[in-house]
């Protein structure tokens, strides 16, 4: 579904991306791990067409997107969730559903996002601001999904939260995953990312660095280097 070869991004005359290639293939959980400012969400941005392209191709079931407008990409079906969640804070939970299906879906996917997050429906009509990180992350992904992507790119999706929220939404993504969803998934926390990811990639300054299958980079001793960042707990660590 997704093919990415020789990547490159740059911000100003600085590199953020140095000939990155990746596939996703369709219904494959996808994880891409590594350290803060390994370049991933600079990756993300590239694939929405938020982000522009020094060189390189990004094709989207074949067809190069290299030249299409985020709203374009949004349309085939590429579509993010933000680092950081980014909900409307002065809207509800309903509202905030509502813009997430302007561009491509359909109101009648509300009642998958409710089945999926039964919490957001408890407070469909409380403002966005008010609920906690992880309600916050469920409304991220929820919108996400109100526009029925053929492709969810999700960014970030633990960060900030507590260890139990992380694992109640990444059995949400798993579930996703199940039910058909081809997700590209990026996230620090390694161990949590691959363990329910089909095949996985490492990033460190901008280059992919090793990818295998998830299984196997979960056990690999070379995930353990701290400037990959992949953030498998040791003994004692909290």
């Amino acid at each position: 579904m997704l093919d990415v070869q020789g990547l490159e991004c740059r911000y100003g005359r600085i590199p953020a991306l140095a000939g990155v290639s990746l596939t996703v293939a369709d219904g494959e959980l996808v994880a891409l791990v590594g350290a803060n400012g390994a370049g991933k969400t600079t990756l993300l941005k590239a694939l929405s067409g938020v982000q522009p392209v020094h060189r390189g191709t990004i094709r989207f079931d074949g067809r190069d997107v290299g030249d299409s407008h985020a709203r374009q990409r949004v349309q085939m079906g590429i579509i993010q969730v933000p680092e950081g969640r980014q909900v409307f804070a002065p809207m509800t939970v309903q509202e905030n559903l509502e813009l997430g299906a302007f561009a491509r879906g359909s109101q009648d996917s509300i009642s998958r996002v409710f089945e999926l997050f039964p919490a957001l429906q408890e407070k469909r009509n409380e403002l966005a601001g008010n609920l906690s990180g992880g309600q916050q992350q469920m409304l991220a992904i929820g919108r996400a999904l109100m526009g029925q992507p053929r492709l969810l790119l999700l960014d970030e999706p633990s960060m900030g939260l507590a260890p139990k929220l992380v694992a109640e939404i990444f059995a949400r993504v798993a579930e996703l995953k199940a039910q058909g969803t081809t997700i590209l998934l990026v996230d620090q926390n390694a161990r949590a990312a691959l363990s329910i990811a089909d095949r996985g990639y490492v990033m460190e300054t901008g280059r992919i660095v090793l990818d295998g299958a998830a299984d196997e980079l979960l056990h690999d001793p070379r995930c353990s280097r701290p400037t990959w960042g992949c953030d498998f707990p040791t003994k004692g660590r909290r």
